[in-house]
């Protein structure tokens, strides 16, 4: 239920950029998941007119899209570095196309709203949708940096990259004098046996 409720909407942004129904129409025929963990996953096929069908689970998908709800607002949001925390798997060719198709597309619920509520609500509305768009990104955001300077900091969870690049040098120096002890000790060896 989930999936129709999902596609639809897509197919209906999708039938307005004509040039993604169009980058779509070569991978005719192949299956997607789209999976937010723990939330649902989507599993859609993409027809001969570049528009997408909810399909069953298949045991093998062509491609997989996988990523977190945290990022979620940001995707909505068109922020670019989320996009870089979509893990894909499968046919990578395809997953890149949705990625950029994704970065690249532009919903434009204004226009559908004007049709409903007139021009000047809808835009009043989209503006109040877009603000909320983005203050749930830049919250999740800052949540993220706060968690990761207490984990870094405060309570010690995980390293920095200086500490563990420096640790890897201590270990390796260590290695070194290690080698050089043990040549030194088979070199006294050898003099204490003549």
């Amino acid at each position: 239920m989930l999936t129709s409720i999902t596609v639809s909407p897509i197919n209906h942004v999708l039938r307005r950029e004509s040039w993604a129904c169009r980058r779509l129409q070569s991978h005719s025929g192949k299956t997607i998941c789209i999976r937010i963990l723990p939330l649902f996953e989507l599993n859609i096929i993409i027809q001969a007119n570049g528009e997408l069908q909810e399909t069953p689970k298949h045991n093998e998908m062509d491609a997989t899209l996988t990523l977190s709800p945290i990022i979620l607002a940001g995707l909505l949001a068109h922020d670019e570095q989320s996009f870089t925390h979509i893990e894909s798997s499968g046919d990578i060719d395809l997953a890149a196309e949705l990625i950029n198709i994704g970065k690249n597309i532009h919903f434009n619920a204004e226009q559908d709203l004007s049709k409903i509520v007139g021009d000047i609500p809808a835009h009043r509305i989209a503006q109040v949708g877009e603000q909320v768009i983005q203050w749930h990104a830049k919250s999740i955001n800052n949540l993220s940096e706060a968690l990761a300077e207490y984990w870094l900091e405060e309570q010690p969870m995980i390293a920095k990259s200086a500490y563990i690049s420096e640790f890897t040098n201590q270990v390796g120096k260590l290695q070194n004098d290690l080698d050089r002890l043990d040549q030194r000790i088979r070199h006294l060896k050898q003099k204490a046996a003549l």
